[in-house]
């Protein structure tokens, strides 16, 4: 990936969260850092199963695919 891309994406959230609090509407994110850091903990378990190569085919197992 990209590091400009990370530094636009950061640049990009931080003006969005700031014109948020300029307009006093509540953020659509945790507001605090546990929820934040609930957010990173989803990312990385992602990042290492997928690292891994594994999973299961939830919905074939369901049989609707």
């Amino acid at each position: 990936m990209s590091y400009a891309i990370t530094i636009f994406a950061l640049v990009t959230g931080l003006l969005t969260g700031a014109l948020f609090r300029l307009l006093h509407v509540p953020i659509p994110a945790p507001p605090e850092l546990a929820g934040i850091m609930g957010i990173v903990g989803i990312f990385i378990g992602y990042k290492v199963i997928d690292h891994f190569d594994i999973g299961i085919d939830l919905l074939g197992i369901l049989g609707v695919n």
